[in-house]
């Protein structure tokens, strides 16, 4: 039997993680892999990713998978929010 899926079935091709707001490094590996599919948010730590569903935010600590097909996907992390 075959259980319904709550996220979609991504056809992999490669992935990078969204780095800490400090990693300056990372981030500018991020930012030219990404290209004009993404744009800076005001949050530290966050990125927006043009995805086939629309726009969509990353955190630092999700993936963001680039698929064979060429389109991006953002897999989130879970993440615990502070009180």
């Amino acid at each position: 039997m075959r259980s319904a899926r709550s996220n979609p079935a991504f056809d992999h091709g490669a992935a990078l993680r969204v780095p800490p707001p400090n990693d300056t490094r990372n981030w500018h590996k991020l930012w030219a892999w990404l290209g004009d599919d993404a744009h800076a948010m005001t949050e530290a730590g966050a990125v927006q990713v043009c995805t086939p569903q629309g726009w969509c935010i990353a955190h630092s600590g999700d993936w963001i998978v680039l698929s064979v097909s060429g389109d991006f996907h953002v897999a989130h992390t879970g993440r615990t929010l502070d009180a």
